[in-house]
């Protein structure tokens, strides 16, 4: 039997050909597929009704659908050895997903936009759903991909139908059904770096309207790294999951399904190496520390092993009454995420900082859905949105045995002064003895965040003459969020503000406080601030470097009220026509919309207005502001940002969409902008999130499907992006307008070539595979706000290869790799933490391979 190849049109998925022979898993769903064959296979990709899409909320083929959507099915899925999200981007070329810091730290790009990783306060640009159901952090979303039917990428602002957080493009995976007709399959997997896997499904009739459905997976896999001086591995793979799916037909016109799953991951991750080691390295030596420098060689020096707890459940209930002309769906659905992320954040095996986060996340959402199917030229789809969620995070700092020594180490090399320590420091400025960077709590914070949000939505479909079909659609969204932060700051370092400490000397304790100092002639003012921001007058102002972590500004407060109230009206308006069968083409014109985001981290800081600084944070000379009038002002503040503001979308489409005999491809020219695009960006120490003016990215998405041979198959797909900042002016490292966005690639390419191999009439075939995706040479980022400009680029050549036999009976075996070539590149880079000109970054995974066993029933 021939497989049932992916690829049919509108397949936006694999790339250019580097004619490397590879090998494909077969792709069937079920054995009661095992009477197809090679001519059955060529019908199939030269119908495109055989594939259906849900990308409008409405049930259309890929060929009607007039959005620019990628389509990737489980039978692809398979073939690929595509296990989750982070590796669907290989046969997607408009989407780009990065992990970085955890196991749960990834970030979602359509079209170079995207956002949301390593702050539960920032919602992603990308909306993730899973069977009709938001999942509102990434690390909600990253288990491996089991019984998947169709994963829809839908490129582009989408937030008419889609009602929360769909700003820049949606991903929305589709899993079975329960079936009637008793089935299922079992494989599993073992490779290179020992990594095994397991999964299977299973299928079938509990009565003549009830069905069942039963799915799980397992993956583990020793680490591609090593903490050399721990003797452990890094970048492992230790996680599993488990669903259960229940399908009640209790009438012709009712369905009811309901599904229920749980995962965890358990992993160590990730690995981090040096690619500039500063002049704070010596430092790092110097207390006995190491850190690597030969960047890809996987090697890392942490002084403990990363722990990444993830715990995702939840459930979910669709209703859908099908009446003829009209239906309705309702989908309801709890889920709650914990994630617990325990690690050395200074990334050498130096004991100077680690971090502690534990975050919990309840959802709850609600989708109510109206929509005709009328024969004549009228129809129409109208819904209804709820979400409300609830966010906890405790965290801290805790300071490592090595950390006094080492910021000895640093403040010699900063003053010259060989013979430099803290205790004279506490002598001083009065405080206890060995108390500055001391061993133990640095920080402790609690954040809280409720999220309410509702939307109206709906589309309007008109065709006017035959073929020709106009659209408008609207979605109008309330979105409030209520946080709460507070913390404690326990250097006694940071606790004092060297510029205060000094005027209060200078006064022979005269002055302690801000009222005090505004009490004295003006002309006093004037002379003792002048000498107290002298390094030659002042010892204490060379210490400002090192007061890493101030005390935090707990909101809500009497200045700020904790909230923010979103409200928008987005739209679509959209013409689409079939000149016959076989072509389509369509023109939209569409807005989105997110929410504000909050800052769910001790890098909070009120906005400057709210609160105005004195020099070198001074409070004694801190103007007049709301904050410091109210007398809730603490030692150190600063001013930053608790939150920013919405994004806006709006994005001009012009699309093609053409199906003939062995041969099927769409093409989609796009103008998207975002105005407000929420910006978060490391700083060293801390984290910036930011509004940018504006950016926007002019482009195309072409991809297509060659049949040449009912046994041949060739995908090619291609997304060219011309990004900009059209106005950013506050970012962390200056005025990027003008700019292209760091890590957006010009070119992405995914290809691919199948071949089926039948033996005669005996049902058993030669399943091979190879695809290649490719990432045009760019720059990573557009500075880093300590090291400054840089020029650290990346390109992605990845080849993937798989074959399988697969027998008439249902038994599969084959073989596969992924990165055949092992392809090296830089993932990302970040400045050295708390290591002034030191560059850490995160190297691309090596090669894996494996062998495949798989039987279905």
């Amino acid at each position: 039997m021939a497989t049932k190849f992916p690829g049919v049109a509108g397949f936006s998925r694999t790339a250019l050909f580097v004619g490397v022979a590879a090998l494909a898993l077969p792709a069937v769903a079920h054995a009661q597929d095992a009477d197809a064959t090679a001519d059955d296979l060529a019908a199939e990709l030269n119908d495109s009704n055989t594939l259906v899409v849900t990308a409008t909320k409405r049930e259309q083929t890929l060929q009607e659908t007039p959005v620019s959507v990628s389509v990737t099915s489980g039978e692809t899925l398979e073939q690929a050895q595509i296990r989750d999200v982070l590796d669907l981007q290989t046969v997607t070329p408009s989407l780009r997903v990065s992990q970085l810091q955890n196991s749960s730290s990834s970030t979602f790009i359509i079209r170079g936009f995207g956002n949301g990783d390593n702050n539960f306060g920032i919602e992603p640009s990308v909306g993730v759903f899973i069977d009709g159901v938001f999942r509102s952090r990434s690390a909600s979303s990253l288990n491996d991909l089991a019984n998947v039917q169709r994963i829809e990428v839908l490129n582009g602002p989408q937030s008419t139908l889609f009602g929360k957080n769909a700003s820049a493009g949606v991903i929305s995976v589709v899993t079975r059904e329960p079936q009637y007709q008793f089935g299922g399959q079992v494989e599993a997997t073992y490779g290179n770096y020992n990594a095994f896997t397991l999964k299977g499904d299973i299928t079938g009739p509990i009565s003549n309207n009830v069905a069942f459905s039963l799915d799980g997976s397992y993956n583990r896999r020793d680490g591609y790294g090593t903490i050399v001086n721990l003797g452990e591995d890094v970048s492992n793979r230790n996680r599993w999951s488990a669903r259960g799916q229940l399908l009640f037909e209790p009438t012709p016109e009712l369905t009811i399904r309901a599904i229920g799953d749980y995962s965890q991951i358990d992993e160590v991750c990730c690995v981090v190496s040096t690619l500039v080691a500063g002049p704070t390295a010596a430092a790092v030596f110097g207390v006995g520390g190491a850190l690597s420098t030969d960047f890809f060689s996987y090697d890392t020096y942490l002084n403990q092993e990363p722990i990444n707890k993830v715990d995702n459940y939840g459930g979910s209930v669709q209703v859908e009454w099908d009446n003829g002309p009209i239906g309705i769906t309702s989908i309801t659905a709890y889920r709650e995420l914990k994630n617990l992320i325990d690690q050395d954040v200074d990334f050498t095996s130096a004991d100077i900082v680690s971090e502690l986060r534990d975050q919990q996340v309840g959802t709850f959402t609600q989708e109510f859905r109206i929509a005709s199917d009328f024969d004549g030229p009228f129809n129409f789809l109208l819904g209804g949105f709820y979400f409300d969620e609830s966010v906890t995070q405790d965290s801290a700092l805790t300071t490592g045995a090595d950390s006094r020594n080492f910021f000895t180490l640093l403040a010699r090399a900063a003053t010259g002064d060989p013979t430099f320590t803290f205790n004279t420091v506490e002598a001083g400025l009065g405080i206890p003895q060995n108390s500055i960077f001391s061993q133990g709590p640095l920080t402790s914070e609690t954040y809280s965040m409720d999220n309410q949000a509702w939307s109206v939505f709906g589309t309007v479909d008109l065709e006017p003459v035959e073929n020709l079909v106009l659209t408008a659609g609207f979605n109008y969204t309330d979105d409030r969020k209520d946080f709460a932060l507070s913390g404690q700051a326990f250097d006694e370092l940071a606790n004092i503000n060297v510029v205060d400490a000094f005027i209060t000397l200078a006064t022979a304790g005269a002055v302690t406080n801000r009222a005090q100092f505004q009490a004295l002639p003006g002309a006093v003012q004037a002379g003792l601030l002048a000498t107290a921001t002298n390094p030659a007058a002042n010892p204490f102002l060379g210490l400002t470097p090192f007061q890493f972590q101030p005390p935090f500004l707990t909101i809500p407060n009497a200045v700020e009220d904790g909230m923010t109230n979103d409200d928008d009206f987005s739209y679509l308006l959209r013409a689409s026509y079939n000149f016959d069968d076989r072509v389509n083409v369509y023109f939209s014109y569409a807005t989105g919309f997110k929410a504000s985001s909050v800052n769910l981290s001790r890098d909070s800081r009120p906005v400057f207005g709210d609160y105005i600084p004195g020099p070198v944070n001074s409070s004694f000379a801190a103007p007049s502001s709301p904050i410091t009038d109210a007398g809730v002002n603490v030692v150190n503040l600063t001013t930053g940002s608790r939150f920013a503001g919405p994004e806006e979308a709006e994005v001009y489409e012009l699309g093609l969409k053409a199906d003939f005999p062995g041969l099927n491809f769409n093409i989609a020219l796009f103008d998207q902008t975002i105005e407000g695009f929420q910006s978060f960006t490391f700083t060293g120490t801390g984290f910036q999130l930011a509004n940018a003016g504006q950016q926007s990215v002019r482009g195309f998405e072409f991809s297509s499907t060659v049949v040449p041979d009912p046994s041949l198959v060739f995908t090619f797909a291609t997304t060219y992006l011309d990004a900009v900042y059209d106005s950013f002016v506050g970012s962390p490292v200056g005025d990027l307008s003008g700019q292209r966005p760091g890590g957006t690639p010009e070119w992405n390419i995914a290809t691919s070539l199948t071949h089926t191999l039948d033996f005669g009439n005996t049902g058993n075939r030669l399943i091979t595979r190879v695809d290649y995706s490719h990432e045009s040479n760019t720059k990573i980022n557009n500075g880093l706000p300590t090291f400054g400009a840089n020029n650290f680029r990346r390109e992605v050549n990845l080849v993937n290869a798989s074959a399988t036999f697969a027998l008439d009976m249902g038994l599969e075996l084959g073989v596969f790799g992924r990165n055949l070539l092992n392809e090296q590149y830089i993932l990302t880079v970040f400045d050295g933490v708390a290591q002034s000109g030191t560059v850490s970054g995160y190297p691309s995974g090596p090669r894996t391979y494996g062998a495949m066993a798989r039987f279905k029933f």
